[in-house]
């Protein structure tokens, strides 16, 4: 499941293609200055999504400490996973992959009041499409939950947890909705703040029930005290972003027009968008599926490992694109689409940069990360093992999983919307039949190993097409950055390894020991990797140190 909130978004334009960008949309400032506060509003939003993922990090040690790698613990991950899903398919992501572009193009022509009238009558239609299909799933959940976890037919204890954690957690569904709409106007006018700030303030409430409420209840009673913290985070997160919008002048006005033909087209433009951005979350539960099959603990161990993944997507993929997707949506919007490329290139070359060595590290320190970060309480050697095995396939999806997310906004941005559902579907029927085909003979590694040819291929596919849309997608260039990245990250692995191999024996094993062994072996694979990649001349990464060069002159 991806983390939530995100987080972790149209035919062509038929507005003038250089219609004036209203001051509030922030397009009137200099070229230069709109790059200067877009790097700033980057470096926030990496910085206050760092906090988050770290918080994250505490939420998931509070629980694995709590609840170990067990057959509860593996039901409220089914359980999770599923609103996760309807919230991924039809709630913030599509809905902002939807709606930032036509609210972005309205303002654009400078019809901002027509603007929020649109979005407005969206959040009244979410509040009653949503709410009533999160009523009718609650009902239909001892239906539903069983079919999602065929290993537990033989565990009624398991089957029920499953049931009525997914009833308290279904209700996440129509907020997170509406709290994605609200973040989508901010976006527009390149107010990141808010979004930036909700997870971390979403994984701070889950982590004071955890530890707070949780030890309080009854051991047969516990997991349902962490749903009610997710439950809880959800409210807060909802509440957090609205302050933000008085400063715009978004002030709420009850609307339900739905017949406008703007309100229509964001839901047109959204319907593809809910495989795309769902396929992440669908592809855990394929994986959980099947992991139920191999034993109770695998879905738990599964989640375990793809929390610790999430973390360099969130602190580096999710924040490039999220801070580019406004602006690729208004080169977009004027039919630039020389700049749209340009952006895409650079961005998915960005986003490797930092991706790639992210990957190397999972795989050659997974153990010793599963070891600090987990083990303790409940999670034992056991468990680290079958967390490290499915961490290392998952490091091997990082940066396809990356560049995908930027590949489906710039087709967001296109309007071209409907490209990215059948290669959604690629992804998951990949997923699935690789899974169904390795489970047996590799167990954990196996269900894994189907989400990364789904991610890869997808990934693939999608830089077929943007070639073609974007008349290329600078092909050689980033074919040689990467391999460039991808040498400098082998010596990144190697020292790394050693380093981390001859402080273990040398320290031993206690707490500040592997902080010590693994916080050195980090340094050490991250300046090679830094030292080569200047060497090997990676054009990015001199962009970055030239960047920081002048931001301390500046200083």
């Amino acid at each position: 499941m991806t983390e939530n909130p995100g987080p972790d978004q149209l035919s062509p334009p038929t507005g003038p293609a250089a219609a004036p960008v209203p001051a509030a949309a922030g397009a009137a400032a200099p070229a230069s200055d709109r790059r200067g506060r877009l790097a700033r509003s980057a470096i926030f939003y990496s910085i206050a999504t760092g906090a988050s993922r770290v918080a994250g990090l505490v939420r998931e040690i509070a629980a694995a400490s709590q609840f170990g790698v067990t057959g509860p613990m593996s039901a409220f991950a089914i359980a999770y996973q599923v609103p996760n899903v309807l919230r991924a398919l039809f709630a913030e992501g599509p809905l902002q992959a939807g709606f930032v572009p036509v609210f972005t193009e309205l303002l654009e022509r400078g019809q901002r009041k027509e603007a929020f009238r649109v979005a407005w009558s969206l959040v009244f239609l979410t509040c009653l499409v949503l709410g009533g299909a999160t009523a009718l799933l609650v009902l239909l959940a001892p239906l539903v939950m069983p079919l999602l976890a065929p290993g537990f037919d033989d565990e009624p204890e398991l089957r029920h947890l499953t049931i009525v954690l997914s009833q308290v957690l279904f209700l996440t569904v129509p907020m997170l909705a509406v709290s994605g709409l609200v973040v989508g106007i901010l976006y527009a006018f390149d107010r990141f703040a808010a979004s930036a700030l909700a997870p971390l303030a979403w994984n701070l409430v889950v982590i004071g029930f955890l530890l707070g409420v949780v030890p309080l209840l009854a051991e047969d009673k516990q997991i349902y005290g962490y749903a009610f913290g997710v439950l809880a985070g959800t409210a807060v997160q909802l509440a957090l972003p609205m302050p933000w919008l008085r400063g715009i002048g978004g002030r709420f006005s009850l609307v339900a027009d739905w017949r406008n033909p703007h309100v229509r087209r964001v839901l047109k433009l959204m319907l593809p968008v809910t495989l795309a951005l769902g396929v992440a979350s669908l592809d855990l539960v394929i994986d959980s599926f099947f992991g139920t099959l191999v034993s109770e603990e695998t879905p738990a161990a599964i989640d375990r490992a793809f929390r610790i993944y999430q973390l360099p997507q969130g602190l580096f993929s999710v924040a490039v694109a999220t801070i580019l997707f406004p602006t690729l949506a208004r080169y977009a919007a004027r039919g630039e689409r020389a700049n749209v490329r340009r952006i895409t290139a650079s961005g998915a070359r960005q986003i490797a940069l930092l991706l790639v060595p992210s990957a190397f590290l999972m795989a050659v320190l997974a153990e010793p990360i599963t070891r600090l970060v987990y083990q303790r309480g409940e999670f034992t050697a056991h468990s680290t093992e079958l967390v490290k095995t499915a961490m290392v396939w998952w490091a091997v999806a990082l940066p396809f999983e990356g560049i995908s997310l930027l590949y489906s906004r710039a087709f967001f941005s296109l309007q071209r919307t409907w490209v990215t559902a059948p290669l959604a579907l690629v992804d998951i029927a990949l997923n699935a039949l690789v899974a169904l085909a390795l489970y047996g003979p590799f167990g954990i590694s196996g269900v894994v190993i189907g989400t990364v040819v789904g991610t890869a291929s997808m990934t693939a596919l999608q830089a077929l097409i943007l070639r073609r849309d974007l008349g290329g997608v600078e092909g050689r260039a980033t074919a040689a950055a990467l391999s460039r990245m991808v040498l400098a990250g082998c010596a990144l692995g190697a020292v790394s390894y050693l380093v981390w191999r001859g402080l273990d024996a040398a320290l031993g094993r206690r707490a500040w020991a592997q902080v010590v062994s693994l916080g050195t072996a980090i340094a050490a694979g991250g300046a090679v990797y830094g030292a080569a990649v200047l060497a090997l001349r990676v054009r990015e990464a001199h962009e970055i140190l030239k960047l920081v060069k002048g931001r301390f002159h500046r200083t």
